[in-house]
């Protein structure tokens, strides 16, 4: 097996494995939204719903455009080495600060200065880039990560 080869089915696979967060988010917004509050009305959305929400969706935008780089560098297409590396670091962040968020972390205002920083840089390599569908989603959800860290960070 060549390197293409290997790098076309790792990212075959890890594309695959992004494909069910987003059916399970589609299937989720397809369920009937008043079945699920009867049986979770214990659960209530956190101070930081939309940092969590905005978080989730750059990691998610992020992974897919890594794997669109992936791709596209096994075919030998090096304009997007840059726009992988950052669409990995962001995705790392937001990770992190989608985990913090939710646990309400004393912390969170200090790395959501921080994650600012990565997603400012991973919007301005993907709109370099984003003549690419996958290039142009992460950088709109990175846009809306920053806003969102924007509104809480120290």
């Amino acid at each position: 097996m060549n390197r293409r080869e290997m790098l076309t089915n790792a990212a075959a696979m890890i594309a695959a494995a992004t494909a069910g967060n987003v059916f399970a988010a589609d299937n989720m917004d397809n369920m009937d939204m008043k079945n699920m509050d009867m049986h979770h009305e214990h659960h209530k959305s956190t101070r930081n719903q939309k940092l969590i929400d905005a978080a989730s969706d750059c990691v998610l935008k992020a992974n897919i455009c890594l794997q669109h780089c992936i791709v596209a560098m096994g075919e030998g297409d090096k304009d997007l080495v840059a726009c992988a590396k950052a669409s990995s670091q962001v995705a790392a962040v937001c990770a992190a600060l989608q985990q913090l968020a939710s646990a309400e972390s004393r912390h969170l205002p200090q790395l959501a200065k921080a994650a600012m920083d990565v997603c400012k840089d991973c919007e301005e390599e993907c709109k370099k880039t984003e003549k690419h569908p996958e290039c142009k989603a992460c950088k709109e959800a990175c846009a809306a990560c920053y806003k969102e860290c924007k509104a809480i960070a120290v």
